[in-house]
This record gives structure tokens, sequence and C-alpha cells, in this order.
């Protein structure tokens, strides 16, 4: 799928939505820090660049919210068949434990 979003425009507006979830919690950065074990130094500097590691992210998102939905989301879909016809037609009935070699 082609993302017409650059990948800093994407942190940024992730490191965004958390400060807004943050702020309507009534947290400060002190309080999320504290109670989501990130350093507030790492904290500050992911509101203010966007960076962070995925870990220090989880942990903020199980405090603001979200990190089911980001489980949720990152699913691989499956096909919905509706027949037996569909099945059969369905082309990638295999699937793949890992990917190819180069």
């Amino acid at each position: 799928m082609l993302s017409l979003i650059s990948t800093a425009k994407a942190q940024f507006k992730i490191a965004g939505n958390l400060r807004a979830r943050r702020l309507s919690m009534g947290l400060t950065q002190e309080g999320l820090a504290e109670r989501s074990g990130v350093p507030l130094a790492t904290l500050r500097k992911f509101e203010q660049k966007g960076s962070v590691s995925l870990e220090s992210f989880l942990k903020l998102l199980m405090v603001v919210g979200g990190l089911e939905e980001i489980i949720n989301i990152l699913k691989p879909s499956k096909p919905n068949f509706t027949s037996i016809d569909d099945v059969l037609k369905d082309t990638n009935s295999i699937s793949r434990k890992r990917g190819r070699k180069k």
C-alpha cells in the first residue's frame, strides 16, 4: 500500500496525538513518565522530535490508551468467504511462514 505521508511527518503526528491524549487526561509530562516508567527526558524528546523506542512507545500507550488498538490494527487480514466456491477461487490459500531469501 502506497502512503503519501513521510515517516518523519508520521512520527510528528503520532507524537502530537499521544501528547493530546496526555493533555486530555490531565497528565503532565512528569506524571506520564512516572506512570509509564519511561524516563522524562525520553518522553520530552518524543513529544518534541517524534523519536522513541518501540518499547517506550508501547509503555506510553498502556497509560494513555491505544495499545490494544495498535495490536489489533496490525493483525493480518483474513479473507471473508461466503461459499465454498470463494474458497476454491482463493489464490492466496498458501500462507508463507517466513520471507523469501534474496
